[in-house]
């Protein structure tokens, strides 16, 4: 059987090379635009671990990926601070706006009273100084080189306004650009107000029991562990899940039609080959085996050529665009899966009607 296949793969080398590419396509859809969320969302999740905050009071939708709005007061800072357990509290702005330039289309710049926010966070000036004019702000060494600036430069926000770069931060957290909490109130138009605030516990208090009695005092708010963030991160980013299914079953479509019109094609051309094999006894079973063994090697040798490509993608991507890559056994083992099963149900139609075959009027006609 497996030299019967080998021959007649080789037989047709052109639509045998159509069809492992066909296969290698639905892998690569899979396995580098999953890595390519995945390594986004763990970058995500790096920014928010490096928040020494236990926890984050908000309003609701206030931690979505997509929240610009500035709705909670900044009264509320001197109220937590005299709930027990609470050790420090920083008030946070965020602002997103669509851009080319941001992850997911998107661009954040948050405002904050930079000295408490680095107390509490440990982050640190490594280059110019700390914003404190309203058009001034603060990048990380990412987003400084991404935007190809330098200290000094201008840069865009908030539409078309200017600002200028004085600062160098490290290690990133939260949003790569940072202004001035006054700033960002006034070109909102939203003075005393905030996205968020940042809680510190004092140390050795079990952030969840404070958790507790912020719900309990401040009732109608949302109050969130950091730690969540890590645990349910893709879930904030808008349509994630849906994205994800939808290349899932393209994967699939594109996979199993290759296969289907290839296979469905090779069978009108063999039709003599095939009455010849069932004049000599073979039986149907045997017929679409032979053709289903093909089906099946062709998904193999496109899962090789589509997991070396997507590899090899991510490498070139990473190092022309700084993108980061995830890949994990769950998707990869969905990708090699999808193309498998979706070369020999693309197969089966070809191979049921192959089997079928009449040997007589094959080589009457013939």
């Amino acid at each position: 059987m497996l030299e019967l296949v080998l021959a007649n793969l080789k037989v047709r080398p052109l639509r045998t090379l159509i069809s492992i590419v066909g296969v290698a396509i639905g892998v690569v859809l899979v396995v580098l635009f999953t890595g390519l969320a995945k390594g986004m969302i763990s970058e995500m999740v790096k920014r928010a671990t490096n928040w020494k905050a236990e926890i984050v009071f908000t309003r609701a939708g206030g931690m979505d990926l997509t929240s610009s709005t500035l709705n909670v007061s900044t009264a509320y800072l001197d109220r937590l601070e005299n709930i027990e357990g609470v050790l420090s509290t920083v008030a946070v702005g965020r602002y997103v706006s669509p851009s080319t330039k941001g992850r997911f289309g998107l661009q954040q710049v948050e405002g904050v009273d930079w000295k408490p926010f680095a107390e509490m966070n440990g982050i640190r000036i490594v280059e110019g100084r700390a914003p404190f004019a309203d058009n001034e702000v603060i990048l990380d060494r990412r987003q400084l080189e991404d935007e190809k600036l330098e200290l000094g430069d201008p840069i865009d926000l908030f539409g078309n306004k200017k600002y200028t770069v004085v600062g160098v931060f490290e290690p990133p957290s939260g949003s790569r650009i940072k202004m001035t909490l006054a700033s960002m109130q006034d070109v909102l138009e939203a003075d005393e107000k905030c996205t968020y605030i940042l809680v510190k516990v004092v140390d050795g208090v079990d952030p969840e029991l404070v958790a507790r009695r912020i719900n309990e005092e401040l009732p109608g708010n949302k109050v969130h562990l950091t730690s969540d963030f890590i645990i349910d991160a893709h879930e904030r980013v808008p349509g994630l899940g849906t994205f994800l299914n939808i290349l899932v079953g393209l994967g699939a479509f594109v996979s199993t039609i290759f296969v289907l019109l290839s296979m469905y094609t090779t069978i009108t051309e063999r039709k003599k080959e095939i009455g010849v094999l069932r004049s000599l006894g073979a039986s149907k079973t045997f017929v679409v085996r032979a053709i289903e063994s093909e089906a099946l090697a062709v998904g193999i040798l496109g899962v090789l050529l589509g997991l070396a490509t997507a590899f090899g993608a991510s490498i070139v991507i990473g190092a022309l665009f700084g993108l980061e890559f995830e890949f994990t056994r769950g998707w990869i083992g969905v990708a090699v899966l999808i193309a498998l099963m979706g070369s020999l149900l693309g197969a089966l139609y070809p191979a049921l009607r192959a089997s079928g075959i009449d040997p007589a009027e094959v080589m009457a006609n013939e």
